[in-house]
């Protein structure tokens, strides 16, 4: 089965440096096959027989302290479950001129009905919500991106900032662009 390994927080603003090179070469090290990356802030696509996301999970996570001695969150999706979030995503995410298009990738324990819970109530007139399972999808008009409950809930909540990792739309589409018939 095709696989998705989205680190949290490796290579941004200088910290958690991890060469891409290297972490082909250590994901190979796991026994996974057809290993890439995209682009440098730690995105990884594989196979494995391994079914279990929980224990993919923690092997990518014990891969990384080991090899990389970092902490490294991980959250890992299954291409399909990926391709079926895009399939439901909401017509206006990443179709919103003059705003900020985002994915937010829950990492278990957290669920995104847990992250809406945290988040409270939004405004629409400065932000977007929607989710499909454990994706949710996020569009904010830049002009008001400081007003928005996700910019001020997520920056001061940082054991809920470490329970996801996000990426933007252009991302999300290009890693299931690279995963396309591969699950």
């Amino acid at each position: 089965m095709r696989y998705i390994a989205l680190l949290r927080g490796i290579n941004v603003g200088g910290k958690n440096i991890i060469k891409m090179s290297e972490l082909r070469a250590a994901f190979h090290e796991l026994s996974f096959k057809n290993v890439g990356t995209y682009i440098n802030s730690g995105n990884v696509f594989f196979d494995s027989d391994n079914t279990d996301e929980a224990a993919l999970k923690y092997a990518c996570e014990g891969l990384i302290a080991d090899k990389f001695n970092l902490d490294i969150p991980v959250c890992v999706i299954s291409a399909s479950d990926l391709h079926e979030a895009i399939a439901h995503a909401p017509p206006w995410w990443n179709n919103m001129p003059d705003a900020r298009h985002d994915t937010f990738f829950m990492i278990p324990p957290m669920t995104s009905e847990n992250f809406l819970d945290r988040i409270g109530q939004i405004k629409e007139e400065y932000e977007k919500l929607s989710f499909h399972k454990r994706v949710v999808f996020w569009s904010a008009f830049m002009a008001t991106f400081n007003r928005t409950r996700i910019a001020k809930t997520v920056t001061r909540d940082k054991s809920m900032y470490r329970a996801i990792t996000i990426r933007n739309a252009n991302t999300t589409l290009k890693l299931a662009e690279l995963t396309c018939n591969q699950f």
